[in-house]
């Protein structure tokens, strides 16, 4: 079942439509049409966000092909991506 969504190849997170549990599968659609699944890390509440890959700290978290922040920390893929470990960035 599908249960997570990416809207851009240049993204490095996703997002979970449906509320996950940790240890829960994350399937998901990449731009070739290939269904995705890695194991989920943490509880993700719904809508919110994923690492699809390992994102180290300080490299940009991309969503919707946009740069929406930092990593603040290392971050291991399946793992929830939220305010406790993404900085803002302002981009001039």
């Amino acid at each position: 079942m599908i249960n997570a969504m990416i809207i851009d190849e240049l993204d490095n997170v996703g997002v979970v439509i449906y509320p996950i549990k940790k240890g829960d599968t994350i399937s998901y659609v990449m731009a070739n049409q290939q269904t995705a699944e890695i194991q989920a890390v943490d509880d993700i509440k719904i809508y919110h966000k994923f690492a699809i890959r390992d994102i180290v700290k300080g490299a940009p978290v991309v969503k919707y092909g946009q740069h929406i922040g930092s990593a603040g920390i290392d971050i291991k893929q399946g793992q929830h991506v939220h305010i406790h470990n993404v900085e803002s960035v302002r981009e001039l």
